[in-house]
């Protein structure tokens, strides 16, 4: 398939919907993802997930790191394409920054055992989608915290601009299915709230 069919595939795969949402992250946006629905059939998920290898097996990658929970799905196919080991980062919410509603109040941290798997490895970042980055940014930090080294950022999916000013400041590879074009707000300047529209649903 050419990039334009690749790119159709992807929004084909992803279950959207429009509304005002409030996001992991803090954010506020008018997409929403129903990754849940994502793997209910694994195969063209799996078939993007080999390209997604492919192109990764530049970068020498020594192992694969998913946030949970959806991109973890997509880091275990990437990781068994590869023939690298497969590790996970699980979610942890920040009480005090939600309470203040702050922006990015979730922490993603890997199992200790994990941390000793990765600890001196070329480590690539496999997520679903990524929109405002809350689960790279949090897997980034913690797997460079366990003494890793994350070449590269890979995802189906890529929204907006987020995901390649991340990987520009840091130095390290973005490689995405689709980039596809998405406008997210802080809740102060978001045009929905302005409106008076409800949020809908949350991450």
């Amino acid at each position: 398939m050419n990039d334009q069919e690749v790119q159709e595939e992807v929004v084909h795969l992803l279950p959207a919907r429009k509304g005002h949402f409030l996001l992991e992250s803090g954010h506020h946006g008018d997409l929403w993802l129903d990754l849940e629905l994502l793997c209910l059939r694994p195969e063209p998920v799996r078939r993007l997930a080999a390209e997604i290898a492919a192109r990764l097996a530049a970068h020498q990658v020594e192992a694969v790191c998913g946030p949970l929970v959806e991109g973890a799905f997509v880091a275990l196919m990437v990781a068994a394409e590869l023939g690298v080991p497969f590790t996970y980062a699980e979610r942890f919410a920040d009480r005090a920054l939600i309470d203040r509603e702050g922006l990015y109040p979730v922490q993603y941290r890997l199992p200790h055992a994990l941390g000793d798997v990765v600890r001196g490895k070329r480590v690539a970042i496999v997520n679903d989608v990524i929109n405002a980055g809350s689960a790279i940014r949090g897997t980034f930090a913690d797997l460079e915290a366990c003494g890793a080294e994350p070449v590269a950022i890979a995802a189906l999916a890529v929204l907006g601009e987020f995901a390649a000013k991340f990987a520009a400041d840091y130095k390290i590879a973005l490689e995405a299915m689709a980039f596809l074009p998405n406008e997210i707000w802080t809740p102060e300047k978001c045009p929905l709230c302005a409106r008076g529209i409800p949020l809908e649903g949350s991450a």
